[in-house]
């Protein structure tokens, strides 16, 4: 390489500052107190922002306390009924006034989300356990075992879950809150399968499952440690959602009449039944229609909360 001639042309002047003279912006500093936050501790700070999950949050708590201790809203019983206050408006410690029945529809609003949401509850336990289990096996141990779990799913994913559902219940004697619960669940593990494999093949060919593996750590070991912590975050966005589709699913059962029995106090039943006041201007409709579509919706702006905070490629930058 030729050498560089100094002396040619005019040499271009530079300063260079002494280092005690240079100030170091705040942006230029790491901070190294605090300890380092993990995908779950990335997503919790996420979350505190974002006010999308902090409404979700206050009205599924709210929808919460309507389950567990629904005395703190309304000392009535629902179920008492009296043909005198048959279609009484609104009135001291009677805010939504009395249906066709006589009934309290205030208390029957707050004590109807206790037989929907646990019947949503009961269904996305089983939904995550039978189809996560299945999903993640399949997917970590691919071969035979996945291509039999693989066809199965295909089998339930062309059957439509509420005609299912409600040709099922027809043919019941007695229908439960356990029985729902069994026939939502029987229909959409597929769902939760699908999600969980997928999630899992993409995770156990990762660096630290290898590593892992060199180490002799078993392989069951390996898919309960380190595989599927690392591959529950599309699961747990996609049980939220599904949460409010099962919610959604009682009540349309109970509403076309195959779902939960008259005796249990739900949404769908009560939505039937006043119904018909509909046409005489009444609306004492809408509270449970309301009720049980603002706590979907909650859940589903959880799902979406979730995703934003789980899914690195979805964060909003």
């Amino acid at each position: 390489m030729p050498e560089l001639d100094k002396s040619s042309g005019p040499r271009q002047p530079y300063f260079l500052a002494p280092p005690d003279d240079v100030e170091v912006l705040a942006t230029d500093r790491v901070e190294e107190s605090g300890a380092p936050r993990g995908i779950l501790g990335d997503a919790w700070r996420q979350l505190r922002r974002n006010p999308i999950f902090l409404v979700a949050a206050v009205m599924i708590v709210v929808v919460v306390l309507m389950v567990v201790w629904p005395g703190l809203f309304t000392d009535q019983d629902p179920r008492y009924c009296h043909g005198d206050f048959s279609m009484d408006p609104r009135g001291p410690g009677h805010p939504f006034g009395f249906d066709k029945q006589g009934c309290d529809v205030f208390a029957r609003t707050i004590h109807g989300a206790r037989a929907s949401v646990l019947t949503g509850l009961g269904a996305t336990a089983m939904f995550i356990l039978i189809g996560g289990t299945l999903g993640a096996l399949a997917g970590f141990y691919g071969g035979l075992l996945d291509s039999v779990v693989s066809r199965i799913a295909e089998i339930f994913f062309a059957i439509p879950l509420m005609l299912a559902a409600i040709v099922i219940m027809q043919l019941l004697d007695q229908r439960t809150i356990w029985t729902v619960i069994v026939i939502l669940a029987a229909f959409t593990w597929p769902q939760a399968a699908r999600i969980t494999r997928s999630a899992v093949i993409e995770s156990k060919n990762s660096e630290y499952v290898t590593a892992a593996k060199a180490l002799g750590v078993s392989r069951i070991r390996v898919l309960i440690r380190h595989v599927l912590p690392n591959s529950a975050g599309p699961l747990i966005v996609v049980t939220t959602i599904w949460l409010g589709v099962f919610i959604v699913t009682e009540a349309t059962l109970s509403y076309l009449g195959v779902g939960l029995p008259r005796t249990v106090v739900s949404w769908g039943s009560d939505i039937d039944t006043n119904q018909q006041q509909l046409r005489g201007g009444s609306p004492i409709l809408f509270y449970p229609a309301t009720a049980l579509a603002l706590t979907v919706l909650s859940f589903i702006l959880l799902g979406d909360a979730l995703r934003d905070a789980l899914d690195p490629k979805a964060r909003k930058r």
